[in-house]
């Protein structure tokens, strides 16, 4: 638990918050070594430094070239042993991990893609034991709003802040955001509790990548970040929310 890795600005908000929630959870199970599912975990960039301090990590994924990858990131960083990939989704969850079967279930940015956000939230609900976390990470509705606006993209800017389900298009990449009611609302319909709800990517998704070349400014930009993070005014402009629910 307590080695640190190096990761980027964009996510290290993230690392820091599932870190401190992993931590509560081994020291309230008894267990150092917990069963992580990583839904649309993709090619391990979560999974594989999970398994790197100690954990047992499952990634349920659609995509069989992510899930090749996944192994070859796995097997060159030595714990190939402690992740196993599966191809599936959301909505197949309980076929996968059986009910009650994960301490935790990471969830980062699958929810905008599902054809069934409910049932994905439902499933991912009865895939934890009692007492398990979700880390759910979404795309923020009114920070997209504020970047179609200041890229010039104005009748976007209106449709994304005046449709609160998110049906604005076939032009945009994403076909679903969500505002932090929103999230909340599915996370305790499907029978979780949320405990924190933290802002996410405040700063780092404006800041253009050729300002940041070098070692020392994307370590400011990460202290810079992690400052932004800590203050809940920034929480409704955040590219992303991070969502950390329990299963009571």
């Amino acid at each position: 638990m307590n080695e640190r890795l190096r990761r980027n600005p964009r996510t290290e908000a993230i690392w820091t918050q599932l870190n401190e929630a992993l931590a509560a959870l081994s020291t309230s199970t008894g267990r150092r070594e917990l069963d992580i599912v990583d839904v649309g975990g993709g090619s391990g960039v979560f999974a594989v430094p999970l398994a790197r301090i100690g954990h047992r990590v499952t990634v349920v994924d659609p995509s069989p070239n992510a899930l090749a990858t996944l192994a070859r990131r796995a097997a060159e960083e030595g714990v190939g042993d402690q992740v196993t990939g599966v191809q599936g989704d959301a909505a197949g969850l309980a076929g996968v991990v059986g009910p009650a079967g994960a301490d935790v279930v990471v969830c980062h940015g699958v929810l905008e893609v599902v054809d069934d956000v409910s049932g994905a939230v439902t499933a991912i609900a009865a895939a934890l034991r009692p007492g398990g976390v979700a880390s759910v990470v979404v795309a923020q509705r009114y920070a997209a709003v504020l970047a179609k606006a200041l890229a010039g993209h104005f009748a976007d800017a209106r449709r994304l802040l005046d449709d609160p389900d998110g049906h604005w298009g076939r032009s945009d990449p994403l076909p679903r955001r969500f505002d932090e009611s929103g999230v909340r609302a599915l996370l305790t319909g499907a029978g979780l509790r949320v405990d924190e709800v933290h802002g996410v990517r405040v700063l780092t998704d404006l800041v253009a990548g050729s300002v940041v070349d070098d070692p020392a400014e994307v370590a400011a930009l990460a202290e810079l970040e992690a400052a932004a993070v800590a203050h809940p005014a920034f929480r409704a402009v955040a590219a992303a929310l991070h969502v950390l629910a329990t299963k009571a």
